[in-house]
């Protein structure tokens, strides 16, 4: 298996989906090793820092990519599966922004009152235990909680030559912001121009589903993946695969029209999955599904449709793709 290494220069990070000329080229079945900044483009680094004073808003969520995969076509999917996350250093951090958050005014939602507090909290990161420490800016309290990496932003360039921000989830993928980003999973993005050029970032040492006050442990991270090429069958929102369940994540304001995305779009997954009619699969999934959100931070809202396959007659999407990443992931171990 080729393996490509690839750490991007402070000028080389993609801080939009679509509009950015790829980093490198790649073939199909390609194992990547990269190095993502965290979301905050490493200006926050203690518990003394000020956000709104920090950070730079035309700097935020810098992207590793986007690289360009020889052969994608639009219509194509492409998959990208998860091999190891590893974190890049030994603290992460977490912040409070002024109206920023699911429990404050925004400038979607806007209330006559002054913004939450701002504020940092540093989580010192135990490799050897893998543990992330929380400690409480007032008083002592303090918590060793289970280090769970992932990544926020995973996605390919949108369609019709739009650009978007490395803040927003769309079909594309983007910012999503679920948990399920996670090692062992593969993830199926539609390709919508010539070479998908797809990029990777925001790494989270762990982060509750929500990510509500609109931080994770935001770190910056190593990662490795495996990206292959499904010719057609391209899936019009992000579809992941686990060893345990499918799922499907809709991004849209309101948070109900995102539950509508995962939910119709799961509907139509089972329907290819079983050969059922649409109807049928409507009323199955009503029985069988869970709705863990992703995110209520960003500009989209990102629900997540997901569904247990030990519920479920044995099935293999996309040619039983998944199940070959992961012994191609064991093999690369």
């Amino acid at each position: 298996m080729e393996i490509f290494d690839f750490a991007p220069r402070p000028d080389q990070f993609a801080y939009t989906f679509g509009g950015v000329a790829p980093v490198a080229a790649i073939e199909p079945g390609t194992a990547l090793r990269l190095w993502s900044e965290d979301a905050f483009n490493n200006a926050i680094t203690s518990r003394s820092d000020v956000p709104s004073a920090q950070l730079d808003p035309h700097r935020l969520n810098p992207q590793t990519g986007p690289f360009y995969l020889n052969g994608a076509e639009p219509g194509d999917t492409l998959a990208i599966h998860i091999v190891d996350l590893t974190p890049a250093r030994s603290w992460g951090a977490s912040a409070t922004i002024p109206f920023f958050g699911g429990l404050t005014a925004t400038d979607r939602t806007s209330l006559l009152h002054d913004a939450l507090p701002e504020a940092v909290w540093i989580y010192d990161i135990d490799t050897a235990a893998q543990t992330v420490g929380f400690q409480t800016r007032a008083g002592d309290f303090e918590l060793a909680l289970p280090l769970e990496p992932m990544l926020g932003t995973v996605g390919v360039a949108p369609a019709g030559g739009e650009a978007h921000s490395s803040l927003t989830p769309e079909r594309f993928g983007g910012n999503m912001d679920t948990p399920e980003m996670r090692v062992g999973s593969t993830a199926y993005f539609g390709v919508n121009v010539e070479g998908a050029l797809f990029s990777i970032g925001d790494g989270h040492y762990r982060q509750g589903e929500g990510e509500a006050c609109g931080t994770a442990v935001e770190g910056a991270m190593n990662s490795t993946i495996i990206v292959d090429l499904i010719k057609g069958g391209a899936p019009l929102w992000p579809r992941l695969e686990s060893d345990e369940h499918w799922m499907v994540v809709g991004s849209s304001r309101p948070m109900e029209d995102s539950w509508r995305i995962s939910q119709v779009e799961m509907i139509r997954w089972l329907s290819e999955l079983f050969g059922l009619d649409s109807m049928d699969a409507y009323q199955l999934l009503t029985q069988i599904a869970l709705v863990p959100v992703a995110n209520v931070v960003d500009t989209n809202y990102s629900v997540m449709t997901k569904v247990a396959k030990s519920l479920l007659p044995s099935a293999a999407a996309f040619d039983g793709i998944h199940a070959d990443l992961r012994r191609r992931a064991r093999e690369l171990r």
